[in-house]
Order: C-alpha cells, then structure tokens, then sequence
C-alpha cells in the first residue's frame, strides 16, 4: 500500500515536471558543430571532459582541431575512469576553475558524460558532489554544456542523471535534477566506427534495457513508450549488424538515436530492477554496467512476466516476433525468448566471475533498497528473490 501511494505521488509529479530535451545535432562529421556553438554562445575558455583512451586514439583531438581552427581556449581534463568516483569529479571541479573556464564539452560513453555532468553540478552549487546526491538538489542552470557520446548506450547525452561511485562503501549514488539534461545532444556514428565489438554488444543492451523497463514501468505515457518503442525496433535491428560490422555506418547512426531515444524515455519514467541490481555489481566488483544490465535483463523480465506480459506482449506485437492472432502470455514468452537470443547472437556471458556468494545478501539488501518507492516496478521483488536471481549468476 505504501509503495503504492508512493509510485502514485511520484508519477503525478513526474507530470508535472518540466524535463528539457537537448538540442540534437545527429549525423557524420558533425562533431565540428561544437565550436560553432560555443561562438553562437559567446563561451572561449571550455572545459572538455573524456578519458585517456580516446585521447590515445586521437577522437579527442579531431575535436580540439575544430577549436583550435575556430581560435577558442579548451582545458583537456583526461582522467575519467570508468564508474567515475568522488575523488575525480573534484579533481575535475578544481581543474574547472583553477582554469576559469565558461562551459563544458563531455566526450565519451556514459561515465565520461555523468561525470561531466557532476563537475558542472559541483561548480554551479559549490558543494561536493555527495551533498547533491538525490532529487533536485542542483536547481541551477549548468554552464553551456555539449554532450558528445562516443557509444551507443547509456544516453547520457539526453537524460538527467549521474552517477558516481563511492569506493569507501562500495556503492554508487545518483544526482538527479533536470538542469542535469545536457543543452545540446552532437551525435556523430563516425565516433562509434572503431568501437569494439564487445563494447558494442554491451552498451547496445543497455540501451535495450533503458527502453525496455521504461516502457514496462508504471510511469510510462503514450510519449514515452513511443520513444521506448522507438528504440527496442532499432535495437532488435541493427545492434547485430554494429556488433558484426563495425564499419557499417548506417547501423551505427541507427543505434546512435536508437541510445539517444531509449535516454529521452528513461529519463522521465525511471528504471527498474536490472538496474537496481546492476548498480551493486557496478560499485562491488566494477562490472561494466552494460554488461549487468545485458546478464540481468532476460533474468529479471522473466521475473516480472507474471504482472507485465501484457507490455512484453506488444513489444512483440510491434517487432513482429509474434503475430496478433497469439495470445498475449505466448506473446510474451517470444519476447523473452528474442532477448535471450539476442544476447546469444553477441556472445554475452551469463555469469560473472567476480561475484561471490558471501556478497550476494548485501547486494540484495541494497539493490531492493535502491528500487523500493523509486522504481516503477511491475511486479515488487523480495531480497530473497533478488538473491536468487544473483545466486544463478555465479561462476560456479
């Protein structure tokens, strides 16, 4: 009753909030549009956010090139690591404005843009990052901020949350607040082209999940589940075809919008419990957070078939696995089924090597922690289920 009354409160104020939506620059060689709008923004000093390996590859300076022909400041921040912890993001708060900078370019998968995003929020509200953990602590404008992904997963680039992880107790926390919604989207397949194939596979799932629990969820609108739908039918296409052929530049640009609508979705209905659970494996045992999600995802929609089928049902319907005339519960197993297969296709494992059975009573505890009176969930799910959902993931 009382996760109940909570979902509701929380879905009549989701409506009520204004979520933005960045202005969305898609398309090959549009990655020289950021120094375009820095000048339409009058910003000359910006603070670009990446990690090493793209500046080893040489992505980062195909965009430095753009600035420095269009004569604008940068200050390269380099060091994001993968689950961006505290200790980066006020190395990067320092580095911001030691340099006096005006604005904030990320170029990067998921954790180079959520730390961007962290950055920014610490130097608007001049408090560390912890203190503005939770809903709407930031309420103030960002800098100018351009958000450049370099996979096609998370979209970051399009949703209103970091996370940031805490290795002193294991865990990660999130920043949420609209002024996170980056102001512009510049989504160039070309960035994706070189992307490994394992990457490809993983973060491709984790777009599928973002969609997939959005549209499941009890938060969902006509908007958003045609944004989710949207999505899982690029997905369901031509993930295959990015994870096979890496050059295939059409299959990249789909996969690229295909992140960005799946990010537009989840951003204003929420998630569920593949994410709750894959958080833990995050800040535990730094498990890529598309591989969890792509593991957990056939696990926890088999979970909640019993409340949900009838959604399961129309993705079916709607990617053409199931014909009208099936019923819904048959619907929905080829739903299943399709997801499972699709993970076999990319070769996803279906365990993890680093998890240990000790752990798996706190990971539960903290992941049903995480999703209770947040999470849109279908179907509610005890520790115990939880536990054994992690239980059947052992590398044993």
């Amino acid at each position: 009753m009382i996760h109940s009354l909570f979902i509701f409160i929380r879905r009549y104020v989701n409506r009520l909030i204004n979520i933005p939506l960045p202005q969305l620059i898609s398309g090959p060689e549009e990655l020289g549009q950021a120094a375009k709008i820095l000048k339409d923004v009058n910003r000359n000093n910006t603070f670009i956010v990446t990690d090493s390996t793209l500046v080893s590859l040489g992505i980062v300076k195909k965009l430095t090139d753009y600035l420095d022909k269009a004569q604008l400041h940068y200050v390269v921040f380099e060091e994001v690591t993968p689950d961006p912890t505290i200790a980066v993001i006020e190395h990067g708060v320092n580095l911001y404005q030691q340099n006096q900078c005006d604005s904030v370019i990320v170029l990067g998968g998921g954790s180079v843009i959520d730390c961007g995003k962290a950055i920014a929020a610490s130097v608007v509200k001049n408090k560390n990052i912890q203190r503005l953990s939770g809903l709407f602590k930031v309420r103030k404008k960002l800098p100018p901020f351009i958000a450049i992904p370099t996979t096609a997963g998370t979209g970051s680039e399009a949703t209103l949350v970091a996370v940031i992880t805490d290795p002193s107790k294991k865990q990660k926390f999130t920043v949420i607040d609209p002024c996170l919604v980056p102001h512009y989207a510049i989504i160039d397949p070309l960035l994706m082209v070189g992307l490994p194939a394992k990457i490809t596979a993983e973060t491709g799932i984790d777009a599928l999940t973002h969609a997939v629990e959005s549209y499941i969820g009890l938060h969902g609108t006509t908007q958003t589940k045609s944004y989710s739908l949207e999505a899982i039918q690029r997905i369901f296409t031509y993930l295959p075809q990015a994870y096979q052929q890496g050059g295939n530049l059409t299959a990249r640009a789909e996969m690229s919008l295909a992140s960005y609508y799946a990010g537009v979705a989840f951003t204003r209905t929420s998630i569920g419990y593949v994410h709750a659970i894959a958080h833990q494996l995050g800040g535990f045992y730094h498990i890529p957070h598309g591989l969890a999600n792509a593991v957990l995802l056939p696990h926890v929609l088999s979970f909640s078939c019993e409340k949900a089928y009838q959604q399961y049902a129309q993705i079916a319907y709607h990617l053409g696995i199931a014909k009208q005339h099936e019923n819904e519960t048959e619907a929905a197993q080829l739903f299943i089924q399709a997801v499972k297969t699709l993970n076999n296709t990319l070769n996803i494992q279906k365990t993890f090597s680093e998890l240990k059975k000790q752990d798996i009573p706190l990971l539960a505890k903290r992941a049903i922690k995480e999703a209770y009176c947040e999470y849109p969930v279908p179907k509610q799910m005890t520790t115990t289920e939880c536990e054994q959902i992690l239980f059947k993931l052992l590398d044993e």
